[in-house]
């Protein structure tokens, strides 16, 4: 595997996110106090932090963690989990346990970076199959199907997407399910956002759930606006493929940590209150940023997501989206995402694009900011 390019987002992040005063692009939710979230645990799971201790845990993660991760699940069990640290090491894990040179891989686009170029770095051949702003940034399976290779080995999606928020049909979704049963395709769901759709009926089953090749990628860090923890987990029935994860595991963090597998079963158990909480919050944030693009027409053309906590604005103006993040961070301190940060190796990415956030509170403090910012 040869090394691995810049990465992008994060490098702009590691410059701006904790610098600039509203973090109005943030992709995660608002996240709570460790007081918080221990008045959600029962007695069993207190006793278990109150008297925890700070040795190795198990490679697979807790037992506890998984059991409560599988009841997240229609039809799983613990022995279906693998923890890893945050979502980004189980993609990592995954894409190279499961492609190699020889093999073919098919992206939506845009994307979060590394689902894009971690197989174009590992696979033989990567196709793009475009989620286009036409149709609401819908995947079209005519795309999927027409990008198929003898050799695909892997499917690869994000719903609801980063930087997106849109939702594959329900309907696209189960054909696409039923195309990679069909042809032994391993289905790869980044499913991070689950959990923060706009309407319930829009809420995708869980691959993992639907068939053996199913792989179901989720983290404590997006809808339950947990990063802290840095848990992560990966759901899959093919458990030749997890042990093969798990040893690519080895040569990285090899075990969670043990305080913070404790505080996520907590969450996990308590999700309803945590997710609740969460959507009404999106909600509410999503009427307030609609009010705001509203205000200014001439500007902004904004279409509120499907799901998750970010969306992709498009921005009008003459001095280019670019210029235009650029001002706003510089010289109000508000941090958006320009599109260059999502540019594609496989296919074009609107270039008038930006990504904004919504699952955080306060959100009228970063908006009065970039509109003093516009008036002037």
């Amino acid at each position: 595997m040869t090394t691995l390019p810049d990465f992008r987002l994060e490098t702009h992040f590691s410059r701006w996110e904790f610098s600039a005063r509203h973090h109005m692009t943030a992709s995660d939710s608002q996240t709570t106090s460790m007081s918080d979230l221990l008045a959600l645990a029962d007695a069993e799971d207190r006793a278990a932090w109150d008297n925890i201790t700070l040795g190795y845990t198990e490679t697979y993660g807790a037992p506890a963690l998984r059991a409560a991760i599988a009841a997240t699940y229609e039809g799983l069990t613990a022995a279906d989990i693998l923890c890893f640290a945050g979502a980004e090491e189980g993609l990592y894990c995954a894409m190279l346990a499961l492609l190699g040179p020889a093999d073919h891989a098919i992206v939506t686009v845009p994307n979060y970076q590394s689902m894009e170029t971690l197989p174009v770095t590992i696979a033989g051949a990567v196709t793009g199959v475009p989620l286009r702003p036409e149709n609401n940034w819908r995947l079209d399976i005519a795309d999927v199907r027409a990008a198929l290779k003898p050799n695909t080995k892997l499917i690869c999606v994000n719903f609801p997407n980063n930087p997106t928020g849109a939702i594959a049909d329900q309907e696209a979704f189960a054909a696409l399910a039923k195309l990679c049963a069909e042809r032994g395709i391993h289905l790869f769901s980044d499913e991070v956002y689950r959990g923060l759709e706009r309407d319930a009926s829009l809420r995708l089953p869980q691959a993992a759930e639907l068939f053996d090749r199913g792989i179901s990628l989720n983290v404590m860090s997006k809808a339950y606006g947990l990063p802290g923890l840095r848990i992560g987990w990966i759901a899959c029935r093919d458990h030749a493929l997890l042990e093969r994860m798990e040893k690519m595991k080895h040569y990285l963090s090899i075990c969670n940590s043990r305080p913070s597998e404790v505080l996520a079963t907590i969450a996990l158990k308590g999700r309803a209150v945590i997710l609740d909480r969460n959507r009404a919050l999106v909600a509410a944030n999503l009427e307030r940023l609609g009010a705001f693009f509203a205000e200014f027409p001439d500007l902004y053309e904004w279409r509120a997501p499907d799901g998750g906590c970010v969306g992709f604005a498009r921005y009008l103006g003459a001095d280019g989206v670019e210029s235009h993040c650029r001002g706003l961070v510089e010289e109000a301190g508000v941090l958006l995402l320009p599109s260059s940060l999502f540019v594609s190796d496989l296919l074009p990415v609107a270039t008038d694009r930006f990504r904004v956030g919504f699952g955080r509170k306060d959100i009228e403090v970063g908006l009065d900011a970039w509109r003093r910012h516009i008036r002037r």
